[in-house]
Parts: C-alpha cells; structure tokens; sequence
C-alpha cells in the first residue's frame, strides 16, 4: 500500500515539476511574440519597413537571425543563462524588424485573421503534445527531415519564383509546423518530469529559454506559411 502511495506522489510530484516548467517556457515565448509584435506594427506603422526591405540590411538581418539561433542552439550548455534570456529577447526584437515586411504584402485585416486562425492551431496542437500518451520522439525525427526539404525547396523557388511550387511549401510547412508544435511540446513537458527544476535556477532558466525558443519559432513559422495561403494580398 506504501508503494502505491509512494509511487502516486512521485507521479504527481512530477506533474506539477512539468506544469511549472512549462508555465515559464510559455511565459518566455509569449514575451518574445508580443515583442516581435510590437515591433513589427510600428516598423511597418512609421515606414521603416519600406526602407528595410528595399536595401541590403534586409538580408543582412535575416542572416544574422539564422546565426544567432545557431549560436543558441550550439552554445546554450556553454553560455550563462543571462546571455541565452537576452540572445532570445534579441532574436524576437530583430526578428520583429523583418516580419514587418508583411504589412507591405498583405492586408491589415488578413494578417490579423491568420494570426487567430494560426493561435487556435497552435494551441489545439499544444494541449494534443501535452496530454496524449503516444511517444511522439519517432514524429520528431520525420517531421525535421520535412522541415530540411522546406528550406532546400524555398531555396530552389528563389531562383525559379514558382507559385506552385510556393503554394506546395506552404501546405507542407502547415503540416510540418503543427506537428513539430506537438512533438516540441511533449519534449519540454519530459524535461519537467525528469527534474530539470532540481537543477538550480541557472539551468531552469536556460531550459525555459531553449524550449520557449522552439514554440516561438514553430509558432512563427506556422504563421508565415498560413499566411502565404490564406493572406489577402494588398495589390
């Protein structure tokens, strides 16, 4: 009866580690949308998105995006937890700057649309990562090998401008996003279970950041592609 008991408490134990865990990394991620955001509405609101896209920073700071979530990525065992907090507040703040470039594209009314249509998406996939029993680590591994196909095909539709082709990335990159949010989901609430709390706040902190990173960019993405497909374009 002990055992039982025993064992009970340890499963709930790590449970509310889990939820805790997954409150911060949540709180993270929801800080960088709302920075990204922030951003991008009064980028495109002053005209600084014009000047943006029409020169050679544009590119410049989409590579320097690219590089600064490698560097995260690769480095986040390494760097204080202080310099991960402010590489991803960063990354959401820049990344703001070149998300603005959509309000040249498409309507204001579309964009606000999609992004409530891609914030069900998300969340629906969310509580799905997080309450079925389906290890979903195997998912993981395809949906990555989907996810270099995306980048290796945007790349050929940069030279040969394709809108079937664009049309195709976007209905791949639906699916690929939505079911990454799901396996990175599942894969921050293991984390909580297996007691990264107990690992001082240093850790926690890092872990937060690196999971909140993950949804930020599934979240992102998601968005992007839902865009492409359903966006009102303002020509």
């Amino acid at each position: 009866m002990n055992g039982t008991t025993n064992q009970l408490t340890l499963v709930q134990a790590r449970q509310e580690a889990s939820t805790i865990f997954l409150a911060k990394v949540f709180n993270w991620m929801a800080i960088g949308l709302g920075l990204t955001g922030i951003i991008a509405y009064f980028t495109a609101e002053t005209g600084l998105a014009m000047q943006i896209v029409a020169s050679p920073l544009f590119i410049v700071m989409i590579l320097v995006e690219l590089g600064m979530v490698f560097y995260l990525s690769a480095r986040i065992d390494k760097i204080q937890a202080s310099t991960a907090t402010g590489l991803f507040i960063g990354y959401a703040i820049l990344n703001g700057l070149t998300l603005s470039t959509i309000f040249l594209a498409y309507t204001r009314s579309s964009i606000a649309g999609t992004f409530f249509i891609t914030a069900g998406m998300f969340g629906a996939m969310a509580v799905y990562g997080l309450v079925t029993k389906r290890d979903l680590s195997g998912l993981g591994s395809f949906l990555f090998m989907g996810l270099i196909g995306i980048i290796i095909a945007s790349v050929v539709n940069m030279f040969m401008q394709s809108s079937a082709m664009s049309w195709m990335i976007s209905m791949v990159g639906v699916l690929v996003f939505t079911g990454l949010t799901a396996y990175d989901v599942q894969r921050i609430k293991n984390i909580g279970e297996q007691g990264i709390l107990t690992q001082g706040e240093e850790m926690v902190r890092k872990g937060a950041i690196m999971g909140a990173l993950a949804l930020y960019l599934d979240f992102i993405n998601l968005f992007i592609m839902m865009l492409r497909l359903f966006g009102g374009s303002r020509d």
